[in-house]
């Protein structure tokens, strides 16, 4: 496992995907840019469940790439709206990396991601509230 300050979040992951060749740059890193839209999807999911609809990404704060990930590698991305407002939610994102043939896990990077809901026309449209939908 990671080191101390690094603990799995709890529950199942919102994304499960293997990196593959064409997601890595020449020396089998894969590229920020593919993390980052796994991400994207993971925290795009949380925030269209929550607001039962169509929700875009307006914003990404705070990510910083901590290891690499490498070719072969599950990487797990964990999603939890944490915040929201009269139209928008805040989901904080965390992605872990497994190595392929072991069980040592660690945190790769995490962020904040801000996503606005929208409608069929495209504008902003009112979200529930934090508690409106757990439980």
């Amino acid at each position: 496992m990671g080191s101390d300050d690094e603990v799995m979040p709890d529950g199942a992951p919102a994304i499960r995907v293997t990196a593959m060749p064409a997601d890595t740059n020449p020396y089998g890193d894969v590229f920020g840019g593919w993390l980052m839209s796994q991400m994207d999807l993971a925290a795009g999911s949380v925030a269209s469940r929550h607001s039962g609809g169509r929700a875009v990404t307006i914003a990404v704060d705070g990510m910083t790439f901590h290891r690499p990930v490498l070719v072969g590698d599950e990487v797990s991305v964990y999603a939890k709206l944490v915040s929201v407002g009269r139209t928008s939610m805040k989901v904080d994102v965390e992605a872990w990396r497994r190595a392929r043939n072991n069980d040592d896990t660690c945190r790769v990077t995490r962020a904040t991601f801000t996503f606005v809901a929208v409608g069929e026309d495209r504008q902003p449209r009112r979200v529930p509230g934090l508690m409106d939908n757990q439980g």
